[in-house]
């Protein structure tokens, strides 16, 4: 499965993305409002990398992993999780190491998965969280057109903060 956009490739995360995927995912910056983030090892991150690629061999995937290719070469990740088949609802989310911050990188990845979700997945609500501080993610989310639906749950960091505010954005199929 690759998806091609105007700059972006996202096709499915490999094992062979470890060091490039482990510089933004032990970056503390980018981790920094993600709740598994940072992870402190490559094996860590080669233990996340082995179970997305089994992932894409199942055949009732419910996990998508997609690797972010941008000019600059394998720069985030962006994925889609089946939440409820009967309801057709899934999440997604995203993240672009930092040095592409700013680019609008996360909004064109963020809109290809969320078509792939629609269109190939046939969802028909698609929903993303954030923590409330994480202005960035917010404005992905409003820019590729989900809206508020709550601000009453709480999220939990690996290695920080506990019982952070989490808005949850949505969106549905039109």
């Amino acid at each position: 499965m690759i998806i091609k956009t105007e700059r972006l490739i996202l096709r499915p995360m490999a094992e062979s993305d470890l060091h490039t995927t482990h510089a933004y995912a032990n970056c503390p910056e980018n981790g920094a409002f993600i709740e598994f983030l940072p992870n402190e090892t490559l094996e860590d991150t080669g233990d996340f990398l082995r179970w997305a690629a089994a992932q894409w061999e199942k055949d009732d995937q419910k996990c998508f992993e997609f690797a972010i290719i941008a000019d600059e070469g394998h720069i985030g990740a962006a994925s889609v999780n089946i939440e409820d088949d009967r309801a057709a609802t899934a999440s997604m989310g995203w993240i672009v190491h930092k040095d592409f911050w700013g680019k609008g990188y996360a909004t064109e990845a963020a809109k290809a998965v969320l078509g792939f979700a629609f269109d190939t997945l046939s969802m028909q609500k698609v929903v993303a969280t954030c923590d409330y501080r994480n202005t960035p993610s917010k404005k992905v989310m409003e820019k590729i057109g989900m809206s508020l639906e709550s601000s009453d749950s709480v999220r939990n960091y690996k290695d920080g903060d506990k019982n952070v505010q989490e808005l949850t954005f949505s969106i549905y199929k039109k």
